[in-house]
């Protein structure tokens, strides 16, 4: 679990919501006006911080690490 403890970037919490609330990768750069690819490098940065293996692996560690709240299970 390298790096599991690192604080995360604003732009990582920003793209960590928008994959909590089940927003594709193209969905998310045309949101924040970044390209795919940069989502991409920051998707990957958050399994690196947050230990994980898959993205059902960042959502589980953002509960368990508080970064995210139950409202996001709506």
């Amino acid at each position: 679990m390298k790096g599991a403890n690192q604080n995360l970037s604003r732009r990582e919490k920003e793209i960590l919501d928008l994959i909590a609330h089940e927003y594709t990768i193209k969905e998310i750069a045309n949101m924040l006006f970044i390209s795919p690819h940069t989502v991409i490098t920051h998707r990957k940065r958050l399994f690196v911080k947050l230990g994980a293996k898959n993205t059902a692996g960042i959502i589980r560690r953002a509960f368990e690490k508080k970064i995210l709240n139950v409202s996001y299970a709506e």
